[in-house]
């Protein structure tokens, strides 16, 4: 798929601190975005919120775990996170809801 660069004027204030939020999600503003703009075009709409902090909690790091994963696999780039720690994430997450 040929490449398309896409340039989003905003405040440099929101920038860095999207920029800081998408590195405590795992990835990058770029791998965000991506994310973002798949899920509008299938959904056709707004249809996913990723968050941090203390309304954080295992199914949203979960769901947001699998969307980064999914674009990665789409993007045909290379996962930045290991097998352990997804498994790690996972078991997490089952701790968590029992």
């Amino acid at each position: 798929m040929a490449q398309a660069t896409m340039t989003v004027r905003t405040d440099s204030k929101v920038k860095t601190e999207f920029t800081n939020l998408c590195e405590q999600f795992g990835m990058s503003a770029n791998t965000a975005m991506n994310i973002f703009m798949r899920a509008v075009m299938e959904s056709r709409s707004i249809p996913f919120t990723i968050s941090v902090g203390a309304k954080d909690n295992a199914n949203e790091r979960l769901r947001t775990m699998l969307a980064l994963n999914a674009e990665r696999r789409r993007s045909g780039n290379e996962p930045e996170i290991s097998l352990d720690e997804i498994n790690a994430e996972i078991a997490a997450y089952r701790a968590e809801k029992k």
